[in-house]
């Protein structure tokens, strides 16, 4: 009577890992947050007939991204990532990265991370992936050398795994 208890058990921590690790990858999910109000305003340059109105605010143009790269997937048919990432300067100077038409497969535990290579040996943690779909904002801790850590990464932590990436190149 008692191996089969132990099997059942067993059986059962190995059906509840699998869905875990198994789950994420059947569920979407979605979010559209707002570019940030407080964008770093310019005055715009006096030959205007380039300008993109949408970028007008009050007369004043939208500071453009200090920073910004194309997400490229890892390729292997499993984990891919998609979208733009920018780097938004705020008028209080801090900065923000920002997802946009982002979309990347789904996964335990994913990241966002700023990094010096796409192997996360050195990097800044941005937080969790909000959603694995849509526009989002993430707070660049003050001080984040945007020369070094040149990467965005989407990371899944739990099994050390490249999702994606952008290469950010200044503006």
């Amino acid at each position: 009577m008692r191996p089969i208890i132990v099997g059942i058990v067993v059986i059962a921590g190995i059906v509840s890992v699998a869905g875990y690790v198994v789950s994420p990858y059947f569920t979407e999910s979605v979010i559209d947050e707002a570019r940030p109000d407080n964008l770093m305003m310019l005055a715009p340059p006096v030959d205007s007939d380039d300008i993109n109105l949408h970028d007008v605010q009050g007369g004043l143009l939208a500071h453009p991204p200090t920073h910004e790269g194309r997400f490229v997937g890892v390729g292997d048919g499993i984990h891919d990532a998609q979208g733009m990432a920018r780097v938004l300067l705020l008028d209080d100077q801090s900065q923000v990265l920002r997802l946009e038409d982002f979309r990347s497969t789904n996964g335990p535990g994913l990241y966002v991370y700023l990094s010096a290579d796409i192997r996360a040996s050195d990097f800044v943690s941005l937080g969790d992936l909000k959603a694995n779909q849509g526009n989002q904002n993430y707070p660049i801790p003050a001080g984040t050398d945007l020369e070094k850590y040149d990467k965005v990464l989407i990371w899944c932590k739990p099994f050390g795994v490249l999702f994606g990436h952008a290469e950010l190149m200044p503006q």
